[in-house]
């Protein structure tokens, strides 16, 4: 009788799924060459090729399809098996977070520390980054799951709403006292123009905003405050980065009519088929992006 362990079959689906050996191998946290020979040992045991030569690439053959379209819902049970039958802690492999740096600096720390202790020998890689950078990322299958700001429209995307971020316009006391409360008197500091922040901060400036060669943008929210904490100028930030500077009086907001808010997402691939990504993001989405809000 031929054999055929869980991990040939967990390795081949993970090709099909991230299109690239060296993309599964990433994932399931070991090497290219460990991947090649799961798939040699694989196809030794099925008796056919699984896989075949495209120019540089390595594309599934007809019969290959049809193998993954038959071990997709048998794998899917499995592992939906291991997860609800208390397994959940055993789970192991490696997920791909992405984050913005506000969720980095609220909801997210806590998260993952809970949930290393649910899943100790899971791996997990999470990398902060601009909205726009991070839906591409996800879209190209380099992250398994994200927290972005702003509105998230894609039906290759499943998306849950964890929140809303109040966004306001910060000043140390002195360039205030220097400029009275508009933003505009002064230096404007905003994140990056891909960041949705970016427009937020304009649109409510309306005819007040200067031209976009003379506003000045950084990548990092934290950089925005120290900057306006050292009198360089107005700074667009959520407040909930700068709650503390507030209360002791390090800065002062401006026009409180120019606030606004900005809505929070978490983001899968609608195609995700690993229980374990979709485990995960169901318990992020139950987060809330600032629960000290309010």
């Amino acid at each position: 009788m031929k054999r055929i362990a869980l991990y040939h079959i967990e390795t081949l689906l993970w090709i099909s799924r991230l299109g690239t050996f060296a993309a599964a191998a990433e994932r399931l946290n070991t090497t290219q060459p460990a991947v090649s020979a799961r798939i040699r040992e694989l196809e030794n045991q099925i008796g056919f090729a699984l896989f075949q030569r495209a120019g540089r690439n390595m594309v599934l053959t007809i019969r290959g399809r049809q193998f993954v379209t038959e071990c997709e819902p048998l794998w899917a049970s499995i592992e939906t098996m291991l997860l609800q039958s208390g397994q959940f802690a055993g789970a192991s492999g490696t997920v791909r977070i992405g984050a913005g740096e506000i969720a980095a600096a609220t909801c997210l720390p806590p998260f993952l520390a809970a949930l290393k202790t649910e899943l100790p020998r899971a791996r997990l890689e999470i990398e902060i980054d601009l909205s726009q950078s991070l839906l591409q990322k996800l879209l190209g299958a380099n992250s398994d799951l994200i927290i972005v700001a702003g509105p998230v429209a894609s039906a290759q995307l499943e998306t849950a709403p964890i929140g809303n971020v109040a966004l306001i316009w910060i000043a140390s006391p002195a360039t205030a006292a220097a400029i009275g409360d508009d933003p505009a008197a002064a230096p404007i500091w905003l994140l990056h123009r891909h960041s949705p922040i970016h427009g937020t901060a304009l649109a409510g400036l309306g005819d007040r905003a200067p031209p976009e060669a003379m506003i000045n943008t950084t990548n990092n929210a934290r950089a925005l405050i120290d900057i306006a904490l050292r009198g360089g100028g107005t700074s667009y930030v959520p407040e909930v980065m700068v709650r503390d500077h507030l209360a002791q009086g390090a800065l002062v907001p401006l026009r409180p009519d120019l606030n606004r808010s900005i809505m929070f997402h978490a983001a899968i691939r609608t195609q995700e088929r690993d229980p374990l990504v979709r485990t995960i993001f169901q318990q992020i989405a139950g987060l809330e992006i600032d629960p000290g809000r309010g």
